[in-house]
């Protein structure tokens, strides 16, 4: 689901207070919940937990806003054009991806080099729950850490990676093309390193 639906999702307006947040919150929450004995939706209930994590963060709800100036269409998040969900080439493809975007974020805005989990989700096109495996792998390997408002940061151990196989991968080659940035959809076929490569095969 697109970021840009998070207000629509839970019927409030983009101006609302916290408190109204919050209140809607719970009150979905309690309704989708896999629990409930009559309305129980687990899709809905993780949608309505991630938009109020986005949005009861005075500071992710602020680049929330922000990117709904030039929200990430469908077409343009990296699931559109890259195969994540297959078996160990898709968590090769999910590691590749999120060392890309975290350089590319590095590179273009020195003041903010720091992506959030939900900015990962959008960028990428599928929930946290397929990101936990990839983000213990990169932060055990060195490449990616985690700052105290858990936003994650590439580590100089993860540009030197990225730097040294950009050209070998086309996946990380045309994220970090110029004139593409992390929103350009990926083509052609996805080049991974063996797992047995200097590196870790990430």
């Amino acid at each position: 689901m697109s970021q840009s639906n998070y207000y629509e999702f839970l019927q409030i307006s983009p101006n609302a207070e916290q408190e109204t947040i919050h209140r809607v919150y719970r009150y979905l929450a309690k309704r989708f919940h896999p629990d409930h004995p009559t309305s129980a939706d687990p899709d809905k209930f993780l949608l309505v937990t991630k938009a109020y994590e986005v949005l009861s963060s005075p500071e992710s709800r602020a680049r929330y806003d922000e990117s709904l100036t030039s929200p990430t269409e469908a077409g343009d998040q990296l699931s559109s054009s890259v195969d994540f969900m297959d078996s160990m080439d898709g968590e090769l493809n999910r590691r590749l991806a999120v060392l890309g975007l975290l350089y590319f974020q590095r590179r273009t805005n020195a003041t903010k080099p720091s992506v959030s989990l939900g900015e990962l989700e959008d960028k990428m096109g599928f929930p946290r729950d397929y990101l936990d495996f990839t983000i213990w792998y990169l932060q055990k390997k060195g490449y990616i850490t985690r700052a105290d408002n858990s936003d994650f940061t590439l580590t100089v151990d993860g540009v030197d990676f990225v730097e040294e196989k950009r050209a070998s991968m086309p996946m990380l080659q045309k994220l970090l093309t110029s004139d593409a940035g992390p929103d350009a959809p990926v083509r052609g076929p996805i080049i991974t390193p063996p797992p047995t490569e200097a590196g870790g095969g990430a």
